[in-house]
């Protein structure tokens, strides 16, 4: 299909996986650094939590901006900028001195990450075909989740070798690498990329999403703020980041306390999670695509999403009932499995009703999981020390999963934000 036999939108794939790996290594690392970072700067529980939150608050309040970037722009543009400023912080993470310096790097480090996901939404609605975008979307999550399950045990030996400040100055290097890579060889639509052969070029064109010709070019923030579409997607979106951020900021330390592991043990057991979270995405995006084809629209995105939910709110109430590490992570690893088999029909329902607003639209619902990220970092700090347990803090995150599968019941993908 291509002049090398090799699809350029496959090699694409590839690129923006390998972009999500590195997303999640450069987020994931704060939290193994967590005892070196708050030795070294004397920081308590509930400040490394505005650590973990500075991030977040970043990250949910750039993603609409990013995502019009991308929009107007074109991902070629923006994501090459934007992977080079968040390595840049990246870097700068490991020269803070103290928790205003800290708190500042993370903060700017998550407006650069703000932009990789809803860029990368607006990359599928030009080069994916719609039969092709729930297995595209589970690929690119799946490197994010990889990502961390890397992170966590191999960070681990590189700060206890040389470190957590200089680690984070040699983990900027690959973002640097990957900007300057996209930059010069990706475009921003097919018939721009001098590689692609007419024969998948074609294919592309044919079965990719159609812009109607009667919608308006602009998307209004009135657009944005009446949709039940949107506010259903956020909510839900909300609930799923509410589970998963735990495992990102929180899990290293919860279940090396709770279970009195070693590091780097502690590593290896919260790895676990995000491999399920892995095998969540290829399960849910092969499903979505499956479903599709059966002429399954509305159900393709519905019924993955709704699964996983559940899933996740089972798991997680049964990691807090576990009384040992081997059966307490397999129920987190199932927790994350399903609230990651959510990512694939969130992503893909976006681009479904944003069209070419697929940035902005995506980034509205990424703000707003990201709210909940801001949200987990503080809360399950501080809901231990106002309750002297965390059991509350899980039982909200059940609730939410339970209240986010039946949100999904309202979505209607084959409606644009105008429409519904």
């Amino acid at each position: 299909m291509t002049r090398c036999g090799f699809p350029v939108r496959f090699r694409l794939v590839i690129a923006t996986f390998f972009l999500s790996i590195i997303l999640y290594i450069d987020r994931s690392s704060i939290s193994v650094a967590k005892e070196g970072i708050t030795g070294d700067l004397n920081l308590s529980d509930k400040q490394f939590g505005w650590i973990l939150s500075a991030f977040a608050l970043g990250y949910a309040l750039f993603q609409v901006p990013a995502g019009a970037l991308a929009d107007r722009f074109g991902p070629r543009r923006v994501l090459s900028g934007i992977v080079a400023a968040w390595a840049s912080f990246t870097a700068l993470t490991g020269a803070a001195w103290n928790l205003v310096s800290l708190g500042a790097c993370r903060f700017f480090f998550g407006l650069g990450e703000a932009g990789a996901y809803p860029g990368i939404a607006r990359v599928s609605y030009s080069w994916i075909p719609m039969k092709e975008r729930g297995i595209v979307n589970g690929i690119n999550f799946s490197g994010g989740r990889l990502g961390a399950a890397i992170a966590l045990p191999l960070v681990t030996l590189i700060m206890r070798g040389i470190g957590w400040r200089r680690t984070f100055f040699i983990q900027a290097t690959f973002g640097i690498m990957w900007a300057l890579i996209w930059y010069l060889w990706f475009r921003d639509d097919p018939t721009q990329h001098r590689s692609i052969g007419p024969e998948e070029k074609s294919y592309i064109l044919q079965f990719r999403q159609q812009r109607a010709s009667s919608r308006d070019t602009r998307l209004s923030p009135r657009i944005l703020l009446t949709s039940k579409n949107m506010w259903l997607a956020m909510f839900q979106y909300f609930a799923s980041n509410f589970t998963f951020f735990f495992c990102l900021g929180w899990a290293f330390t919860d279940i090396k306390a709770r279970f009195q592991l070693e590091a780097l043990q502690a590593g290896l057991w919260t790895a676990m999670p995000f491999l399920g979270g892995a095998l969540g995405n290829w399960i849910s995006g092969a499903l979505v695509d499956r479903l599709y084809r059966m002429g399954k629209w509305r159900l393709s995105r519905r019924l993955p999403a709704i699964i996983g939910f559940l899933l996740a709110a089972f798991g997680v109430l049964m990691f807090l009932r576990a009384a040992s590490v081997l059966p307490a992570v397999l129920f987190l690893t199932l927790a994350i499995l399903g609230a990651d088999m959510t990512l694939s029909p969130s992503w893909s329902f976006c681009v479904d009703v944003g069209h070419e607003h697929a940035g902005a639209t995506s980034g509205m619902m990424n703000m707003a999981g990201n709210i909940g990220s801001f949200v987990t970092g503080l809360a399950y700090a501080y809901l231990k020390d106002w309750t002297g347990s965390v059991h509350s803090y899980f039982l909200v995150a059940v609730g939410l999963n339970v209240l986010a599968a039946l949100a999904w019941t309202m979505m209607r993908p084959e409606k644009t934000l105008e429409e519904y």
